[in-house]
């Protein structure tokens, strides 16, 4: 329907309302209701009446029921779906530009649920349509059927980098000339690109007076990481957004190249900012094999960083070989070490003598031992040295005199002893500068300073490998740094010093780039001039390339290789984010970069019309209809039952069906206690009680014994009663309970009478309870056995049975009730705890021992309540009343008051329950007095 928001699937379907003046027709007339006539056949006869009947009309309200049930069904059946994006569609060319950046994958769903129905509205009112991918190449912009943009639409995919819009300004210039009426459509990420605002604006000078529409989120909901920093002792990322959008608070997620996760770290933005940091504080070698850091639940490529063997932190041990006045700040050659080595490693230092320190950090799994002016190695500690760089461990050495003096043999080459010394008073020379690096050599690529000079230096022998084994020579050709491969490790040697007294190298930036590009080759392959051969002009191709939603992908066809020297730009179409190269010498390229910021969008200079993406989506009405319908045809029977007389027919059967199951339930109630045990332990495993939860209740447990529970139900009824006249506590009516049933967690206080003849409860009932009592709730297990119990100290058949209940329980220490118990001043003062029986014992859960300097004891942890307490002196026998208020069993005792003292002894048990030790804290009201005022 043009200009309408709703439309059909199949409109020819709504022809069918045509026929409801027939079924008007057909529907205004019923047959008359049958009457009942007696079998006698005189009796017929006399009932006959010569007459002849007309038929009844049907009422007009039930005729008007059933033609809107017919309505209703026939444009169900039409399909009618409501798209309020129809409503202010036209025929005008439709061009719908899509943002496909990594921005949009967070929602892409939605998105191209929006761009179908665009699509699918612009086919049912037969307008052309145009697509532009504003993150693709741009291309020419054709006109197209609906359906063939539909089929190009499901080929778009987000892109794993950010869009550059302005190029696709061309394209569109042409095509608005070619359709100037067009109707622009952008579903837009909200976040700016490459571009920035030049598409806006580009766009707002095409466009003029044209309608423009654009589609997005209240706010740029996109996440993105922007660098890695392995520095100190964490791994840190930086989390950026383009605006504040709701997404305060997440979670980072670090994994090796297995894709396994290592570690998770939260993060979260204060206030509006837009960047924050996230930190994964965990040892060296979990941080070496982070190949991955993401943004769970975010699903785009800008929401991964990926990790190279620049970004690994290599733990490395120093150790200074001269004395202790040397080892200080400016004057050690650790210090330029250090200063050039942290921040990107992990400096571990040696303590003791040189054989103790190397010892200590090759138990600490150093990846690099650091050993400057060390010119000799005991026997055992060369053993060691010697095995960790063959098994892959990298040996620096720096030059001092004490290796000039030395004769060790774990260097690359072998060494004149003495030295050479450059500009002396001495000396025909002057001091020597490096020579550029040779293509063979790590530092190839490394730009070498004029003014850096070298005093003095070892020298090498000169042997038909040492060109090979030569990094960096001087000027005039001697080797200044030198390594070689021994077993799966490296030796590297400096022969220079690594403080300043031999030359200026440890105080140029040269220095820092050569101890990063050795420490980076801990643990790298065989090939030691690998990087220095890719460093300039060689290429390594994409080997795993991230697609939009972050996922590792073969290359696309258009990826290609990238320059390894440095690279550290952002992913672009030809470079996609991903690995390039080996495995074991990976380059990562990211979507983003250290330093880069999102900005969102300002659409102000279009002057288009803004919708949201959410709401967006049409609606099919045909289930409602339908069950409409449903709902008239179920008021049409009824009704027609009605009319007709069989409805109170049907009340009638049904009462006597009614009738029936009352008989039969009623019957299976009597035969209930009388089922056996195993019947009872089938019942279903938990009951809960609603009520319980909206209103304080005590509760009892259900024994079995029918005289039992109706003592345990009306001793609580009284007690409830009593609470209700003189507390502010306003409980409901107790109820009982089955703990292997019936959750309990909403009673604070359970009662327990115990009958020697009951079985022992199920071990699901003993653990809920012990449950109950270690989540603060109170049981009172009530023996009610004192008038009964044998003088001769023996236990009783209730005490026998309690002790059986209780053995599998977690139980505390229990003493009898204090003088000075809480229990007995919560809300009256009480001596002693009475119920029917006033002879018995209380007991409860034993507090800390007095100290010799108080004389209180101190108060226990929480809020002191005794998860039990168990009594022999039957309460609630003596709580008990009936139907009138009257008490329902005589109290044994020669105190006059025993019911009123039973009473107030379950007022206190009560408030115990309910407040705990409040009132025991107020001993501690004069210390706390005392120290406010000091």
């Amino acid at each position: 329907m043009l200009g309408l928001p709703l439309t059909f699937t199949v409109p020819l379907v709504l022809t069918a309302l045509a026929a409801l003046p027939a079924i008007w027709l057909l529907l205004r007339i019923t047959p008359p209701q049958p009457k009942r006539v007696d079998f006698p056949p005189l009796k017929i006869l006399a009932d006959l009446r010569p007459e002849r009947e007309t038929p009844a009309r049907t009422p007009w309200w039930l005729l008007l029921l059933r033609l809107a049930l017919a309505a209703f069904l026939i444009i169900a059946a039409a399909g009618p779906i409501w798209n309020p994006m129809a409503a202010d569609s036209s025929r005008a060319p439709l061009l719908l530009v899509l943002d496909n950046g990594f921005a949009a994958a967070h929602d892409w769903r939605e998105r191209m649920n929006l761009a179908s129905e665009r699509i699918e509205a612009a086919g049912r009112e037969g307008r052309t349509v145009a697509l532009v991918a504003a993150a693709g190449e741009p291309v020419a912009i054709e006109p197209t059927s609906p359906a063939a943009a539909l089929e190009r639409l499901r080929s778009f995919q987000p892109l794993p980098h950010l869009p550059n819009r302005q190029p696709h300004l061309e394209p569109i210039r042409r095509y608005l000339e070619a359709s100037p009426d067009a109707e622009i459509v952008w579903i837009s990420d909200g976040v700016a690109g490459v571009d920035g605002q030049g598409f806006i604006e580009g766009l707002a000078q095409m466009a003029e007076d044209r309608r423009i529409t654009v589609v997005k989120a209240e706010r740029a909901s996109a996440l993105a990481l922007a660098g890695v920093e392995n520095t100190g002792g964490q791994l840190t990322t930086r989390i950026i957004r383009a605006e504040p959008n709701g997404r305060d608070a997440g979670i980072v997620r670090a994994l090796d190249l297995k894709n396994l996760p290592l570690a998770d770290a939260r993060f979260s933005f204060e206030g509006n900012a837009t960047e924050t940091t996230a930190a994964f504080d965990v040892p060296t070698e979990i941080r070496n094999a982070i190949a991955r850091i993401e943004v769970l639940g975010e699903g785009s490529a800008g929401a991964v960083s990926l990790v190279d063997e620049r970004g690994k932190r290599r733990r490395v041990g120093l150790v200074f070989g001269g004395t202790s006045d040397q080892a200080q700040p400016l004057l050690s050659p650790l210090y330029y070490i250090e200063r050039a080595l942290s921040p990107y490693s992990e400096i571990r230092h040696g303590r003791g003598a040189v054989a103790d320190a190397v010892s200590q950090l090759i138990d600490e799994q150093v990846s690099v031992l650091v050993l400057a002016d060390v010119g000799g190695l005991d026997r055992e500690t060369l053993g060691r040295v010697t095995e960790f760089v063959e098994n892959g461990g990298l040996l620096l050495r720096f030059a001092g005199s004490r290796l000039a003096a030395g004769n060790d043999d774990l260097v690359p080459v072998r060494l004149r002893r003495g030295g050479r010394n450059l500009g002396g008073t001495l000396s025909w020379d002057t001091p020597k500068t490096f020579a550029p690096f040779t293509r063979e050599s790590p530092f190839f690529g490394l730009a070498v300073p004029d003014e850096i000079g070298v005093r003095r230096q070892i020298l090498a022998e000169p042997d038909g490998d040492l060109a090979s084994r030569t990094w960096a020579s001087l000027a005039d050709g001697t080797p200044i740094v030198t390594a070689d491969r021994k077993g799966d490790g490296l030796v590297v040697l400096f022969h220079v010093t690594g403080d300043t007294t031999w030359s200026n190298l440890p105080l140029s930036g040269l220095f820092v780039d050569m101890l990063r590009r050795i420490t980076a080759l801990a643990g790298a392959p065989n090939d030691v001039g690998a990087e220095a051969r890719n460093a300039e002009n060689q290429t390594v191709a994409p080997r795993l390339t991230l697609d939009g939603y972050g996922t590792f992908t073969s290359p696309p066809a258009n990826a290609r290789a990238v320059v390894t020297r440095d690279y550290a730009e952002r992913a672009t179409a030809e470079h996609p984010p991903g690995f390039y190269g080996p495995v074991d010498s990976s380059l990562a390229v990211n979507a983003l970069v250290a330093g880069d910021r999102l900005a969102p969008l300002n659409y102000a200079p279009l002057n288009a019309r803004m919708a949201g993406l959410v709401g967006a989506q049409t609606i099919d009405l045909r289930a409602p209809l339908f069950t409409l319908a449903l709902v008239l045809l179920l008021i049409d029977t009824l009704a027609s039952l009605w009319l007709g007389g069989h409805l109170a027919n049907l009340t009638g059967r049904m009462r006597r069906a009614g009738a029936g199951a009352a008989l039969v339930l009623a019957a299976l109630l009597i035969t209930g206690p009388a089922a056996n045990v195993e019947a009872q332990e089938q019942r279903p495993p938990v009951r809960a009680n609603t009520d319980a939860a909206l209103v304080t209740r005590l509760a009892y447990v259900i024994t079995g014994d029918a005289q039992v529970d109706e003592t345990s139900r009306a001793g609580l009824a009284g007690l409830t009663q009593v609470l209700a006249q003189r507390t502010a506590l306003q409980p409901g009516e107790p109820i009982g309970i089955d703990p292997a049933r019936d959750e309990i967690a909403f009673y604070p206080l359970i009662y327990w009478p115990i009958v020697a003849s009951r079985p022992i409860p199920s071990e699901a009932a003993i653990r809920r309870i012990d449950a109950f009592m270690k989540g603060g709730g109170t049981v009172i297990f009530d023996t009610r056995d004192a008038f009964t119990a044998p003088s001769s100290g023996a236990t009783s058949p209730e005490g026998q049975h309690l002790r059986r209940m209780l053995a599998t329980l977690d139980i505390p220490e229990l003493e009898p009730v204090p003088a000075d118990h809480v229990l007995t001043k919560t809300f009256y003062i009480l001596d002693n705890f009475m119920g029917r029986y006033a002879t018995g014992q209380t007991w409860v859960e034993a507090l800390p021992p007095e100290t010799e300097d108080e004389s209180t004891r101190p108060a226990r942890s929480g809020d002191g309540v005794s998860p039990i307490i168990i009594t022999s002196n039957d309460l609630a026998a003596a709580w008990a009343v009936g139907p009138r208020g009257e008490a329902l069993y005589p109290v044994v005792g020669s105190d006059p008051r025993q019911r009123e003292m039973a009473y107030r002894g379950g007022v206190n048990i009560v408030m115990y329950a309910l407040t705990g030790n409040y009132k025991a804290d107020q001993v501690h009201v004069p210390a706390l007095l005392e120290r406010l005022g000091q």
